[in-house]
C-alpha cells in the first residue's frame, strides 16, 4: 500500500509540474492546462503548439517531463487517483463552484459497495451516470466492478464540456468501456435503458421551465429542483426492476415540496433505502448528504418490508462501520430482487 501511494504521489508531482509550466506559458487556467497536458500525453507525448504557444523552451521542458511520466503503465485505479489529485489541485487554483466538484473516493467506495451487493448475481451490467462530471464516481464504480469480473457497459451524461473532457481523458487512460454524451440529461437521451443509474446530483434549480413541462416532479410556480427532475429522469432511464443510487442532500424528504417527489417514486417504483453519509465527510450541516436507493417497478421487484434507514458510522470507528455494513448485507438478501 505504501509503495502504491509513493507511485501515485511521484506521478502526481511530475504531472503537476508539467501543468504549471504549461499554465504559466499559455496564461490560462490550471484546469485548461491540465486537460491539455493529459491530452498531450495520450497523443504519444506530443506537445500541441498553436500560434507559437507554448514557446520552444517550454516545449522542451514539457517533453522532458512527459518522458519521465509513467502514468500509462499504472493500474487503472492508480491512473484514476493521479488524475483525481490533479483535478483537486485545480479546485484551489481556479476556485471551482461546488456543483462542479467531484465525488470523493470515500463516497464512491460506499456507492460501489452497494452496487456490488445488489448486483452480486449479475454477470453483465449496464450503468448510466446521469451527471457524470469529471467521471470520478463512474470510473471508480467501473474499476470496482471490473475486479468482480463483471462485463460492464457504462454511459455518462453531462452538459459541461470542460468536465466531460476530463471524464473522457480519464476513461481513455483507464481503457474503460464507457461512452460519454455531451447533452442536457433532462432532454431525450441517446442511450438505451440501463440496469443501474447513479448520480451525485446537483443541488439547486433547473433553469429552463419549458423542458420539464411534462415532469411530474416539476414546480408549478417558478423553477423546479434540479435533483427532483433528475431523479425522475433517472427512473425513466431504468430497465424494469432497475436500481437508482443517488447522492442527495440530507433531509431530502423533510422539506415542504418533497411530497411530490415521494409520490412519484411510489407511483413508478419503490423507495428502498435512505442512508446518511458520515458527518466527517462534510464541512457543515448544509453540505451533508445521503444515499437514496430507489427501484423501478415491474418484473419481480417488490417494496422492502422495511425501508433501509440509518446513519453510516464514522470511518474511524471500524467495528461500528463493519457492523453497519453487515446489517445492510442482511437487509439486501431479504429485500432486494435484482436479476
Amino acid at each position: 500500500m505504501i509503495g502504491k501511494m509513493k507511485k501515485i504521489q511521484k506521478e502526481y508531482s511530475l504531472l503537476e509540474e508539467a501543468v504549471k509550466e504549461l499554465q504559466k506559458n499559455l496564461q490560462t487556467t490550471y484546469l485548461d492546462a491540465l486537460i491539455e497536458t493529459l491530452e498531450n500525453i495520450l497523443d504519444n507525448n506530443q506537445v500541441h503548439v498553436e500560434d507559437d504557444k507554448p514557446d520552444k523552451k517550454t516545449v522542451a521542458k514539457l517533453k522532458e517531463l512527459y518522458a519521465d511520466s509513467n502514468i500509462k503503465n499504472l493500474e487503472a485505479d492508480e491512473k484514476r487517483q493521479v488524475i483525481q489529485l490533479l483535478i483537486l489541485k485545480s479546485y484551489s487554483e481556479d476556485k471551482i463552484q461546488a456543483n462542479h466538484q467531484m465525488t470523493p473516493d470515500s463516497i464512491g467506495m460506499i456507492v460501489s459497495y452497494l452496487i456490488e451487493l445488489f448486483a452480486d448475481s449479475k454477470k453483465v451490467l449496464t450503468i448510466t451516470d446521469i451527471c457524470v462530471g469529471t467521471g470520478n464516481l463512474l470510473t471508480d464504480i467501473y474499476n470496482n466492478l471490473d475486479k468482480q469480473n463483471k462485463n460492464i457497459q457504462a454511459y455518462g451524461i453531462d452538459n459541461d464540456d470542460t468536465l466531460l473532457a476530463l471524464a473522457s481523458i480519464s476513461t481513455q487512460f483507464q481503457k474503460q468501456n464507457i461512452e460519454l454524451y455531451h447533452q442536457d440529461a433532462i432532454e431525450e437521451l441517446l442511450i438505451p435503458k440501463t440496469d443501474l443509474v447513479v448520480g451525485d446530483l446537483p443541488v439547486g434549480y433547473y433553469p429552463i421551465d419549458d423542458k420539464v413541462s411534462d415532469y411530474i416532479t416539476k414546480n408549478n410556480d417558478g423553477h423546479s429542483y434540479a435533483h427532483y427532475v433528475l431523479i425522475e429522469k433517472s427512473i425513466r432511464q431504468l430497465k424494469e426492476d432497475g436500481i437508482g443510487i443517488f447522492i442527495v442532500p440530507r433531509g431530502i424528504f423533510e422539506v415542504k415540496d418533497s411530497v411530490k417527489l415521494l409520490k412519484y417514486i411510489q407511483k413508478v417504483g419503490y423507495l428502498q433505502g435512505l442512508l446518511n453519509l458520515p458527518t466527517e465527510l462534510f464541512n457543515d450541516k448544509q453540505s451533508m448528504k445521503s444515499i437514496l436507493v430507489v427501484q423501478k417497478k415491474e418484473n419481480k421487484a417488490k417494496q422492502a418490508e422495511e425501508v433501509l434507514l440509518g446513519d453510516f458510522p464514522s470511518f474511524k470507528k471500524q467495528e461500528e462501520f463493519k457492523k453497519f455494513i453487515n446489517e445492510i448485507v442482511s437487509w439486501a438478501k431479504k429485500n432486494i430482487y435484482f436479476n
